[in-house]
């Protein structure tokens, strides 16, 4: 399995980022924009809202996001020269996440990165709760999407 690779402005707050749980875990690779070079993406799909909805016929693929505020999220994808497939998750999602920054379409179905992952690796047949471990909003979130686990 192909692991998720993560794409992040350098100028992410740490202090308030989803996905500090998941750095040095195995299956996730994590990048800083503008650094690092990416490796070869050959195979994987770029999780986009407003794409085609990922599903389970997607399960060999492997997932990249870009982490960064909304504005500098489109920014980055320009940057990005491999020409990649986008998926997005399904409709009806609601974040748990306090948002604050303006951009984003629908502040509400704007998923915070780590809610983002945690779907789409459901999704793939890859779930796993422990994703969700270091997440301060996991419980609400599971709560308001109405997840099993």
């Amino acid at each position: 399995m192909k692991p998720t690779v993560i794409l992040r402005h350098r100028r992410e707050n740490l202090k308030k980022c989803s996905l500090r749980s998941l750095e040095g875990r195995p299956g996730f690779v994590f990048y800083t924009y503008p650094v690092d070079p990416l490796p070869d993406l050959t195979g994987y799909l770029l999780l986009k809202v407003g794409a085609p909805p990922l599903t389970e016929k997607d399960a060999g693929c492997g997932i990249f996001l870009i982490d960064a505020t909304w504005r500098l999220a489109q920014i980055m994808e320009k940057q990005v020269t491999q020409k990649l497939e986008a998926r997005s998750l399904p409709s009806g999602y609601r974040t748990a996440y306090p948002r604050k920054q303006t951009g984003c379409p629908d502040p509400e179905s704007g998923l915070s990165s780590i809610e983002a992952i945690y779907l789409a690796h459901r999704i793939l047949g890859r779930e796993d709760e422990r994703l969700m471990s270091g997440y301060y909003w996991k419980d609400l979130f599971f709560e308001i999407n109405s997840i099993q686990t």
